[in-house]
């Protein structure tokens, strides 16, 4: 392996463990990615040149390794998401419920006394006297 390709091989490596050090960590893996973290230009790596197969089937299997566990965070998120909106939607049918509980209350308690004021006529005086002595 001359020391063009051993340079590469190192930079996927350092890119399969995150830790790059010319490139941004988190940087997906390509060909491109690898190049600049070997410290080359960008579209050094082309798949028209034979000496790198070896290395671009290299970073195709760590492109594949590396959106498996993506795709599972992405599905953990979505299912997350789904759960807070289940969630909200059982909290909004809950405040529905106390909002019509208070409404029916209010309702019933001026129903209660318009009657008592039918009742009483509004002019009864209270036969017991109140705290005083």
């Amino acid at each position: 392996m001359t020391d063009i390709l051993k340079d590469y091989f190192e930079a996927l490596e350092r890119l399969k463990r995150e830790k790059p050090v010319n490139v941004p960590k988190g940087t997906k893996i390509t060909n491109d990615s690898v190049s600049l973290e070997a410290g080359r230009k960008k579209g050094t790596i082309k798949r028209s040149r034979p000496i790198f197969s070896e290395l671009i089937e290299a970073i195709d299997a760590a492109a594949k390794a590396e959106a498996k566990p993506r795709d599972e965070i992405r599905e953990r998120l979505d299912d997350a998401k789904a759960e807070v909106g289940r969630y909200r939607a059982l909290w909004e049918e809950a405040l529905a419920r106390e909002v019509s509980l208070v409404k029916q209350l209010w309702d019933e308690r001026e129903a209660w006394a318009k009657e008592r004021e039918a009742l009483t006529g509004g002019k009864v005086t209270p036969l017991r006297k109140t705290g005083r002595t």
